[in-house]
């Protein structure tokens, strides 16, 4: 088996415990989300007295524990997750060259936030959070794609924001998919034109990652009553992956599209065979309703749109990457592992790509693997790959 050098679209930085405690302004006191110590012993993510998570966050891979419990300190938790150096290692053992971050704690779109409820406050803890992103990746900004966290709930303010860090190395922006569950309206309304207008001219995609929207009824003690942890996890995560399908059938019916025909999104960690059905669906309703007459703005079909400007990753799969390539679009499919997430790719990377990707063609594998990541999110392919990453391709690779 060729050991495959690949960008991976989706991974998740898991926060230090005094990320914000140590950036946010201190009169804040316990308001910021903070570690300590909740009633059975154990480390716990806290908004004032309010258990939020565990610490450290979503850290699941290479932990030997049993399903659901998962490292309870930082010291146990593989520290690739948190710390840029072992992550530089772990990327080339695996063979990435390039990875796409996002948050863990503070929420795939921000959201944990809204709780904080003071505005100035809010402010401040994503601008903390997107500071701290700056920091990590300097050590080697040529590897990290990171995505600007924006304070959704007040358009104006998250220009300001792109404005600011932007021209700093950030290279996307991280958005809710969903944003009338957070009381906003939805992605259609001309509310969120100065948002798409500065991606579009900033030359930023929009990340819709999975989980950005309100999925409150997923973890209840009710629902963990009846099925059980095991049970729960394994529904939300295939509830929330067809959520964002959801979203993007929103996204491709609102405008916004036709509108801004240079602003491209991703559907994060959503994985990709429901795409086929999902285009399918909309280009039969939208003839059926006969929308071009009504909305004339829309000069192609919604699978057009897709194509044009739209891009989903997978990371699982193995019928979506062998059978539904074609009918979703080579180069609108993005590679993923969700490191260190419970189900991500750990120690099976290079068999899963070649599981998935077995029997395509070496133009289709190199898009899906580099160049749809690469063009997206303008990384410069190297000639000559880094000396740990090289390595590890001329020894094989661990995987």
């Amino acid at each position: 088996m060729a050991f495959e050098t690949f960008i991976d679209a989706d991974t998740h930085i898991t926060e230090p415990a005094d990320l914000w405690t140590s950036r946010v302004s201190s009169k804040w006191g316990d308001k910021v989300l903070h570690v300590k110590q909740d009633n059975k012993g154990i480390n716990s993510w806290f908004v004032g007295d309010e258990k939020v998570a565990a610490a450290p966050s979503g850290v699941f891979a290479g932990w030997k524990g049993k399903f659901p419990s998962s490292p309870p300190t930082y010291e146990e938790a593989h520290p690739a997750s948190f710390d840029v150096h072992e992550r530089l290692k772990l990327m080339d053992e695996t063979g990435v060259y390039a990875q796409v971050l996002y948050p863990n704690v503070a929420g795939f779109a921000s959201q944990r936030f809204l709780s904080l409820k003071d505005p100035e406050l809010m402010l401040e803890c994503v601008r903390a959070w997107n500071d701290f992103q700056l920091d990590w990746i300097s050590v080697a900004p040529e590897r990290f794609v990171a995505n600007i966290s924006i304070p959704f709930w007040d358009v104006e303010a998250s220009v300001k924001e792109i404005e600011r860090v932007a021209p700093k190395g950030m290279r996307g922006i991280l958005f809710t998919g969903d944003p009338q569950s957070h009381g906003e309206p939805f992605l259609g309304d001309h509310h969120w034109d100065p948002l798409w207008n500065i991606a579009s001219d900033a030359g930023l995609p929009i990340s819709f990652h999975i989980g950005s929207g309100d999925f409150t009824d997923g973890f209840t003690p009710e629902r963990l009553a009846v099925d059980g942890p095991e049970v729960t996890y394994a529904r939300t995560s295939t509830v929330l992956f067809m959520a964002n399908g959801l979203q993007m059938t929103d996204l491709l019916l609102s405008g916004v599209l036709p509108r801004f025909p240079d602003l491209k999104f991703i559907s994060v960690e959503s994985g990709i065979g429901w795409v086929p059905f999902c285009l399918e669906s909309c280009d039969y309703h939208f003839m059926a309703a006969d929308i071009r007459k009504a909305r004339p703005e829309f000069e192609m079909m919604p699978s057009d749109y897709f194509r044009r400007q739209v891009y989903a990753c997978y990371w699982f799969e193995k019928v979506a990457p062998r059978k539904l390539i074609d009918d979703i679009g080579a180069d609108n499919i993005l590679f993923e592992t969700d490191f260190p997430h419970p189900t991500c790719l750990y120690g099976n990377v290079q068999e899963t790509i070649e599981d998935g990707l077995e029997g395509q063609s070496e133009e289709v594998r190199r898009k899906i693997l580099w160049e749809n990541s690469a063009k997206l999110y303008n990384i410069d392919i190297p000639e000559v790959m880094p000396a740990g990453l090289a390595a590890a391709a001329a020894a094989g690779g661990g995987g």
